[in-house]
């Protein structure tokens, strides 16, 4: 019997993970299908899962918080966290998973040995790089534009800033975790502030793909080492799809075989 996936999002229009996943299901002769599904609300998460009949799916921003508490039960990182990025149906349960973190950490194995980061937002996508930087004994500093969020991460014992307050230091590596610039042309922060931060960095990251977001086009003027979202999407994308196929192929299969679908 056919399964079927999905990527819920708001947007989730610019989703590369259908092409990734549908890619690897007609190579490697999987009965599958991955389709995208833009949900303005949240907490509709659950019930339109088993509304759509679906076996398993991604999250992306903004509701993979709200994933979390749609699961019945949570495992792995995403238990540390409260995050989650990937869903399976399993006996009619919705189990939780949070491919993310580990996702990033392979995307910059190619910037060597790093100590000190700097996280730009508060989300989903910052708690679970944040956790798992911690696991690694980085450095870090969260900077978001207000203080709302930052209880969580201030509970962590990390140096945390509002733009107000922030007082720029020297980094490695500098992370946008936030939407800025997906949908427009605006900075993570005000352009001046995201100046002074590239002017003392070493690497820049950002967890948005397929577009030169302002954030990174600063960072190719300043001639920084940088990457977009792209290889983080990939190795999710790997990590996800190893639960979804039930670990009928091994990592390295997977992701050789994903790979190309970022020729098409």
């Amino acid at each position: 019997m056919s399964k079927l996936f999905a990527i819920f999002g708001d947007p989730v229009s610019h989703s590369r993970s259908p092409l990734m996943h549908n890619f690897l299901f007609k190579a490697l002769h999987v009965d599958a299908c991955y389709t995208r599904v833009h949900l303005r609300d949240g907490s509709k998460l659950r019930d339109t899962f088993f509304s759509l009949g679906l076996n398993g799916a991604n999250i992306t921003v903004p509701h993979k918080e709200a994933a979390y508490a749609a699961c019945d039960e949570v495992r792995g990182f995403a238990t540390t966290i409260g995050v989650v990025n990937t869903i399976l149906l399993e006996d009619g349960k919705l189990i939780g998973y949070n491919t993310d973190a580990d996702g990033f950490m392979e995307a910059i194995k190619p910037f060597g040995t790093l100590k000190t980061v700097l996280i730009l937002g508060a989300g989903g996508t910052a708690k679970a790089l944040a956790n798992r930087f911690l696991q690694d004994g980085y450095d870090i500093s969260i900077l978001n534009r207000s203080e709302k969020r930052l209880g969580y991460f201030k509970e962590l014992s990390l140096t945390c800033d509002t733009w107000e307050s922030f007082g720029c230091k020297k980094y490695d590596l500098v992370v946008n975790t936030t939407s800025a610039g997906l949908k427009d042309e605006s900075y993570p922060a005000p352009q001046v502030m995201i100046e002074e931060i590239l002017s003392r960095t070493s690497f820049v990251a950002d967890a948005i793909y397929g577009k030169m977001t302002p954030f990174l086009a600063l960072a190719k003027q300043n001639k920084l080492t940088y990457k977009d979202g792209a290889d983080m999407l990939l190795y999710q994308g790997v990590l996800a799809n190893h639960l979804f196929c039930e670990k009928q192929f091994d990592l390295q299969t997977t992701a050789d075989v994903m790979r190309k679908s970022f020729l098409l």
